[in-house]
């Protein structure tokens, strides 16, 4: 009963990656006052929230309207999701941002839309894992929990940005990456576990861990 919610949760809280993103919200934010930093932080979080949202409403949508079948969007969604693990395990957030964002995002005026809310939270494996979610949701409970998750993420998020500096001084940077690396573990095997599911939806293998 909890399998799936426990699943969606954990899916997107470790895609979107807190802990990761301290170390660009501290660069990006370094010349706000207290109050402007937080303040950053809760716009942050909650474009992030209603993108990730919206996505899981009309994602499923969407990508019937491009002629995209189920199964190839979980093992896309999946082989997304084991890069951004790679990723992870590596100490490295290539597939989230890269050096040109970070660096217009540091001189705009306000940077919780961008880059931090997207892609830095709200990215594109983030945007896909939500749709397929969606899709595998076989009622309205478990459509909700996805809701649920996707809301919870996003309260995770706003809390471990406003303690993005006594975090980084306890942790350090060394502290951060082997947190992520461990949650990259995690995150490589839900993303092949994904694909598992894409395939055996596709008829090409027989479903894993039926009973």
């Amino acid at each position: 009963m909890l399998d799936f919610p426990l699943t969606a949760f954990l899916s997107i809280l470790f895609l979107v990656d807190p802990p990761g993103t301290i170390p660009a919200f501290i660069v990006l934010t370094a010349k706000y006052d207290p109050a402007r930093r937080r303040r950053t932080a809760l716009v942050a979080c909650t474009v992030a929230t209603l993108t990730l949202a919206a996505f899981a409403a009309i994602g499923e949508y969407l990508f019937h309207y491009l002629g995209l079948t189920l199964p190839a969007f979980q093992i896309a969604g999946g082989l997304i999701l084991f890069l951004v693990a790679l990723d992870m395990i590596r100490a490295q957030r290539s597939t989230q941002e890269d050096p040109e964002e970070m660096k217009e995002g540091a001189g705009a005026a306000d940077v919780a839309v961008a880059p931090l809310a997207i892609p830095l939270l709200a990215g594109p494996a983030a945007l896909s894992t939500v749709t397929v979610l969606m899709s595998q949701a076989r009622d309205t409970f478990q459509a909700a929990t996805v809701y649920a998750a996707i809301g919870l993420t996003g309260v995770v998020c706003y809390f471990t940005l406003r303690l993005a500096a006594p975090i980084q001084r306890r942790l350090g940077t060394t502290g951060i990456h082997v947190f992520g690396r461990v949650l990259g573990l995690v995150l490589a095997g839900i993303a092949v576990q994904f694909v598992l599911d894409g395939l055996a939806a596709a008829g090409l293998i027989a479903k894993v861990g039926a009973k």
